[in-house]
């Protein structure tokens, strides 16, 4: 499956340069004994009071890492250690929507260390991986959604066929399977040639816990074809509406702005922009 072929747009440029920005605020890097998993704004936790934070059983400590100051939770226990922060972070206000939902908490290499709730994610700095869904139609068109006005993030601007996170209970296939049966109403079986597409990575402030968030996320995108007569229907109130539109509309779209931040960079790689 290949997008047709044209020079980038104006907008692809500033778009990744803006997925790529360094903190609006000086951040303390936050680790599981002695790895380094995310960062916290340095006023944070001063605003809030440490003894706030955490009981007596999992210990907050200022450490020094790499020569710099550095916030560090003991490495056992770490998912309760990390979501008894995360609650207490909730009750203070400084926490991001809460989902009920745990994400994988991994060093830069990719090892797993712990999980927590995806609600403290950005505020604490935590690495994140989510997963979109180009779909096309045989004739060359392509099946978008708009996101529910009640969305947390990014409401009512438009997305790719299916975009969501990795929870820490999915491999990326299962969470590709999962995310496009909710927001889709499609099994990966209807569709026809299901590949990989390539990855997005973003580094930039993010507006959760009052602006003290940071996101850093990998996306993995695929694309695939939906078969003629095969209609996308939500299953997870997420999504208001899809639509199918030609490349020539979804251009258009892209250009003003009407997508969200990872959609419009997923679609720019599927156009080889």
């Amino acid at each position: 499956m290949t997008a047709p072929s044209q020079p980038a747009p104006a907008w692809v440029a500033a778009a990744r340069r803006q997925a790529h920005c360094p903190p609006v605020a000086p951040r303390v890097p936050l680790l599981l004994g002695r790895e380094c998993v995310g960062s916290v704004d340095a006023a944070v936790f001063d605003q809030i009071g440490i003894q706030r934070l955490l009981d007596k059983r999992w210990q907050l400590s200022q450490v020094e890492h790499q020569g710099q100051p550095a916030w560090a939770l003991p490495a056992q226990e770490a998912t309760a250690a990390l979501n008894a922060l995360a609650h207490a972070l909730r009750t203070a206000g400084c926490c991001g929507p809460w989902r009920d939902e745990q994400l994988a908490v991994c060093t830069p290499d990719g090892r797993r260390l712990a999980t927590v709730e995806r609600g403290a994610v950005r505020v604490l700095g935590l690495a994140t991986q989510a997963v979109h869904l180009v779909g096309c139609t045989a004739g060359g068109a392509l099946w978008v959604q708009q996101r529910s006005f009640t969305k947390p993030n990014n409401p009512g601007q438009w997305d790719t066929l299916m975009g969501g996170m990795v929870s820490a209970a999915d491999s990326l296939h299962e969470a590709v399977a999962r995310e496009t049966w909710e927001e889709a109403g499609l099994r990966l079986e209807q569709l026809q040639a299901l590949a990989a597409g390539g990855q997005v990575q973003f580094a930039q402030p993010s507006s959760e816990a009052g602006g003290t968030g940071y996101m850093v996320e990998r996306i993995d995108w695929f694309h695939a074809t939906v078969p003629e007569g095969v209609v996308p229907v939500n299953q997870d109130g997420e999504v208001a509406r899809f639509e199918c539109l030609t490349h020539g509309e979804v251009h258009e779209r892209l250009a003003q702005g009407m997508f969200t931040p990872e959609a419009a960079l997923v679609l720019a790689g599927f156009y080889g922009w």
